[in-house]
C-alpha cells in the first residue's frame, strides 16, 4: 500500500522563500515603529501565521498585528513573492510521485490566494490536485487548521493514506493532531532540533531524496 496523497508544506519546503518574507518582515516593521532585529533572528516568522507571529514576539496587541500583517502584505504582494525560488529538485520529485499514480496537496499558513499566485508564478500549480492554504481574515491560519480543513474538503477518511511533508514544527503539530504521517525536512528553516523535538521522526536532507524516502517508508511498512 502506497501513501495516495502527499501534502506539502510550500515554504521552507518546496521553495526557498526567505529573502522574500524576511524582506517584508522588515518593512512591515519599519512601517509600524517596531525594533528590526538582525536579519537570522526573523526567520522565525517563516512559516506561523504572521498575526500570531507579531503578537508573540513584539507583544502587540491582535488589532495591531494585524494592522502590521497588512503592511507585510503591501510589500510582499507588490515584490516580496517573486523574491523567491523553487528548490532544486522539486520539478523532478514532483513528476516522479505524480507518475506512480499520488495525489498532490499544499498545505500551507500562507493565505490560499498568494499561495496560487506563487504555485502559478513558478509554474508549480498544474503538479497539485488540490491547494490547502489560510485565508485572509485568519480564521484559517493554523498548520492543523489548515491539514483539517483540507482533509475535510478532499473527503478523506483514511488518514494512513496521507504523507505530510514539511520543514518547521508547526509542520510536525499539525500532521500529528490530524494523525498524519510526516517526513521532515531538513534543507528548510527548522532543521533537527526544532523537528525532533516537534515528534518528527523520519528526514530527507535534500529535495532528492524524498521519492526514494517515502518508498523506503512504505516498504518498511513504517506507516
Amino acid at each position: 500500500m502506497i501513501y495516495g496523497y502527499i501534502f506539502f508544506d510550500l515554504d521552507g519546503t518546496l521553495n526557498d522563500s526567505a529573502q522574500g518574507i524576511l524582506n517584508a518582515c522588515i518593512y512591515a516593521m519599519k512601517k509600524g515603529g517596531l525594533a528590526v532585529p538582525d536579519r537570522d533572528a526573523l526567520f522565525k516568522f517563516i512559516g506561523p501565521p504572521l498575526e500570531d507571529s507579531f503578537q508573540e514576539y513584539y507583544g502587540v496587541s491582535e488589532k495591531r498585528a494585524w494592522e502590521l500583517v497588512d503592511e507585510y502584505r503591501d510589500y510582499y504582494l507588490r515584490k516580496g513573492a517573486y523574491e523567491n525560488s523553487v528548490y532544486d529538485g522539486v520539478f523532478e520529485m514532483l513528476e516522479t510521485l505524480k507518475a506512480q499514480g499520488r495525489r498532490m496537496v499544499i498545505a500551507t499558513s500562507k493565505p490560499y490566494e498568494i499561495t496560487v499566485d506563487i504555485l502559478k508564478h513558478f509554474d508549480l500549480l498544474d503538479y497539485f490536485d488540490y491547494v490547502g492554504a489560510a485565508t485572509l481574515d485568519g480564521s484559517i491560519g493554523k498548520k492543523k487548521d489548515v491539514i483539517a480543513h483540507t482533509i475535510k474538503q478532499l473527503g478523506l477518511c483514511d488518514r494512513s493514506d496521507i504523507l505530510m511533508i514539511g520543514d518547521r514544527d508547526q509542520d510536525v503539530y499539525g500532521a500529528i493532531e490530524n494523525g498524519l504521517d510526516f517526513l521532515g525536512a531538513l534543507y528548510g528553516y527548522g532543521g533537527m532540533e526544532e523537528l525532533c523535538g516537534a515528534g518528527a521522526k523520519h528526514f530527507v536532507s535534500s529535495v532528492s531524496q524524498i521519492a526514494q524516502k517515502i518508498a523506503e517508508l512504505e516498504k518498511a511498512g513504517e506507516r
